[in-house]
């Protein structure tokens, strides 16, 4: 390929999380090989609800160089090994999403079908006995995974809270020092190719102009370019995920840091808390429509663990996604590109997929249709496969009587769902695709956590003797239980790694 045909000029519009992580991982790839401009106003507001992330991000702050320890201090940031679920499948039910595999790896069959045969034949062991991570966390307690498989340590995985805007502003500095151009404005005109439709250049208010090859649209729900230049349509899934508001407080932090974010079901949705260094974020998202703003917001504020630090700021969204993402030479990426409930706290994780993927299929100037295609496709594997993870929390919660719950309880599903619920409850098997983000622990969590339970098992299980492998399942949760006392406390291992 000659090289006047690749592209030279990327221009992002918008900042926040979504803009700078992109700018941070492109300057860092390409260093200055292209020129990198993004626009972003300091009038216009960012989400920052997005505080809570999955293990995924150690792929995204090891490409851009990012020392643990300075991130910890810059971000206020805590550990995170899971998601408790406080009364979801019913008042009073709770259950913990754990980062990390449940038991150990050992010959044969997948692990948690040997535990469902040892429950089968008798062994009354519930799931979370095999999580070091679900231990852990319960105890206040955390510890980093261990490089020797042979180590019950091995099995952990962690990620992290953090403040968004310390973030943004951290890779802000990052990005910067590696080239990137911040021009200060809001955006006014689009300039497009007469024959193409491309892009070709960007003006603010006050008159500024960015010529770009490449652009790429972290505008946020507005979606500027994909949609109002582009005309790329909205899919919305609001009849799987009937949640379209949040309203978002600060109170201040607890004695002792938990390590896990928790999610509390209410009447007309759930609420989160992340806890920081310095302060907990909380936030009610709920459906509008069995709940007005004012009802919301007072029944955030009454169920706070500290004093509020600042009054209730409101979100409006809807869930669904644009199909095609990548339109001509721009590439919509985080909330320009689609939006689900930060309920598994994926926002951040759906960013880092958008510029993994642009990295691999980094196009030319001509932005070749099939790898914007292939993109697409992608993208929507993975937006597809993470709302069927987050509708199985909703509609399976026999146990809640309040009309958007059994709203839930009723509706249709889509049929990716219902066959990988039925195939569980009859052989225990969790269908995966090797590239679907939530992975078997994941699954095997929520799926018994919301009450689903499985009938059978793999035969392949059946190979193991049974009273062999009632002992190997029971000394696993014996190696956890005496453990989990012997690590440090998160606090205490927090100061330590930022020491």
């Amino acid at each position: 390929m000659e090289q006047q045909a690749r592209i030279r000029r990327v221009v992002i519009l918008g900042g926040g999380t979504a803009g700078w992580m992109t700018a941070a991982a492109l300057s860092r790839s390409f260093g200055r090989s292209i020129s990198i401009t993004l626009l972003e106003s300091e009038e216009i507001g960012t989400v920052g609800v997005g505080e809570a992330t999955i293990p995924t991000i150690h792929w995204f702050n090891d490409l851009i160089g990012l020392d643990e320890a300075e991130f910890l201090r810059a971000t206020k940031a805590t550990f995170k090994l899971g998601i408790e679920f406080v009364d979801w499948t019913a008042p009073g039910s709770r259950y913990f999403h754990p980062f990390g595999h449940f038991g150990a790896a050992l010959p044969g069959v997948a692990f948690h079908h040997r535990w469902l045969k040892a429950r089968a034949e008798g062994l009354d062991m519930p799931l979370s006995d095999l999580s070091l991570a679900g231990r852990l966390a319960a105890q206040g307690r955390f510890a980093k995974p261990g490089g020797d498989g042979r180590s019950i340590l091995s099995t952990l995985g962690y990620a992290y809270h953090f403040d968004a805007g310390l973030y943004a502003a951290y890779l802000r500095g990052l990005s910067e020092r590696h080239g990137v151009r911040r021009v200060e404005g809001k955006m006014q005109a689009v300039e497009r190719h007469p024959e193409t439709g491309f892009v070709t250049a960007l003006t603010t208010e006050r008159g500024e102009r960015m010529e770009g090859d490449l652009f790429v649209d972290c505008s946020g729900f507005r979606a500027l370019l994909v949609e109002k230049a582009m005309g790329e349509a909205f899919e919305d899934w609001s009849h799987w995920l009937p949640c379209d508001r949040a309203v978002a407080v600060p109170c201040a932090r607890t004695t002792a840091t938990p390590p896990f974010t928790r999610s509390t079901a209410r009447a007309a949705g759930w609420q989160w808390r992340i806890s920081l260094q310095h302060r907990t974020g909380n936030g009610y998202v709920y459906a509008s429509r069995y709940i007005s703003d004012d009802e919301a917001a007072a029944t955030l504020l009454a169920n706070l663990d500290g004093e509020a630090l600042a009054e209730p700021r409101m979100l409006c969204f809807a869930a669904g996604m644009r199909r095609r993402a990548w339109r001509g030479n721009v590439v919509a990426i985080g909330l320009a590109s689609g939006f689900l409930e930060p309920l598994e706290s994926t926002s951040i994780h759906l960013i880092q997929s958008g510029i993994t993927k642009l990295l691999t299929l980094f196009p030319d100037r001509d932005c070749d249709p099939a790898l914007a295609d292939r993109y697409n496709q992608l993208l929507g594997r993975d937006m597809d496969g993470i709302r069927d993870f987050l509708i199985l929390h909703y509609h399976a919660t026999s146990g809640r009587d309040e009309p958007l719950w059994r709203r839930c309880q009723t509706m249709a599903l889509p049929d990716t769902l219902l066959i990988r619920e039925e195939q569980y409850r009859r052989s225990g098997r969790l269908m995966l695709d090797p590239e679907e983000l939530f992975r078997d622990a994941s699954w095997l969590a929520v799926l018994n956590g919301q009450g689903i339970t499985a009938a059978g098992y793999n035969p392949l299980a059946d190979a193991i003797d049974s009273a062999t492998n009632r002992a190997q399942v029971q000394q696993i949760a014996d190696v956890i239980a005496r453990a989990a006392p012997t690590l440090p406390l998160h606090d205490t291992a927090l100061a330590e790694l930022m020491a």
